[in-house]
């Protein structure tokens, strides 16, 4: 007979206010034979605040890949573990993703204890729809890759969300302008913390209101495509040259773009082609003049 294995609790810890932690969290930090933290030192902070003893080890981001079986050697052995982050829920934008698809691959049981969410948060008081939404993280900081995830956002039709470095907040916020025009935002600064600030605006306005020093930890929730176009086109329409300039400005050649919407959006590739080929000559007029 096989020994029994422990259980990962994934607990949700609070973003700012150490007081939004639930009930159901402590007792479970008390509970468990080992926390796994992305950062021992913040995470004794919040143990300490509550009486809790329980042994920590660090499973910070950079290394998760190899300290993750460590810890899963500890549930085979039938030790309950709980992971906790420097604050949220594991896993999003930050330490867990490997840790829970180790231990799902190996059969051990994983249990969310919800916390609070930033990115939620933000989402609730931006003032924008929340029927539909998108988390993109963090974007990538240059080139290629950074290019491509804005211009993925361009097309979602919902509202988005992602994080971003104080230090780059003015820099991204111009960045989603020249791509995506001057929509509608919201800036989420230190959410439950003593200093939180909940800034809404176009683009630019923004990008010119955090010009300067910013400092904490900053979300920005985004203004989704099929609300800047609401009324200008037939919705079809809309999304299908909203889905097709976001892969050219990719650098997605146009046969490639052409046959990415039309699989997503289930329609004839040769009328869609003949779109894409509309759309890239427009560009190359514009950039001419």
């Amino acid at each position: 007979m096989k020994p029994k294995r422990g259980t990962l609790y994934l607990v949700g810890t609070p973003i700012g206010n150490l007081d939004d932690i639930s009930s159901r969290a402590i007792e479970t930090l008390r509970q468990v034979r080992l926390v796994a933290c992305e950062d021992t030192r913040r995470t004794r902070i919040l143990l300490d605040r509550f009486g809790i003893e329980t042994p920590t080890t660090a499973l910070p981001a950079f290394d998760e890949e190899r300290r993750a079986p460590r810890i899963l050697e500890r549930l085979r052995a039938g030790d309950d573990v709980a992971l906790v982050t420097d604050a949220g829920m594991p896993g999003i934008s930050d330490p867990g993703e490997a840790l829970v698809r180790l231990a799902v691959e190996e059969g051990v049981q994983v249990v969310p204890i919800p916390g609070p969410s930033a990115a939620l948060a933000a989402l609730a008081a931006s003032g924008l729809p929340t029927s539909r939404f998108a988390f993109f993280g963090f974007l990538p900081r240059k080139g290629k890759a950074r290019r491509e995830t804005i211009a993925q956002i361009a097309a979602f039709p919902g509202t988005c969300i992602l994080y971003e470095s104080p230090r780059r907040l003015a820099e991204t916020l111009r960045d989603l302008q020249e791509t995506l025009g001057d929509r509608r935002a919201c800036v989420a600064r230190e959410l439950t913390k003593m200093h939180e600030e909940i800034v809404r605006g176009r683009f630019s306005e923004l990008a010119s209101r955090f010009s300067g020093e910013v400092l904490g930890e900053v979300t920005i929730v985004v203004e989704g495509g099929s609300a800047v176009q609401s009324g200008s086109k037939p919705e079809g329409e809309a999304d299908l040259d909203t889905l097709l300039r976001s892969r050219l400005a990719a650098g997605i050649s146009v046969k490639d773009a052409a046959r990415e919407v039309a699989e997503a959006l289930g329609l004839p590739r040769k009328d869609v082609y003949r779109r894409a080929l509309d759309l890239a000559g427009d560009a190359c007029r514009t950039c001419g003049e």
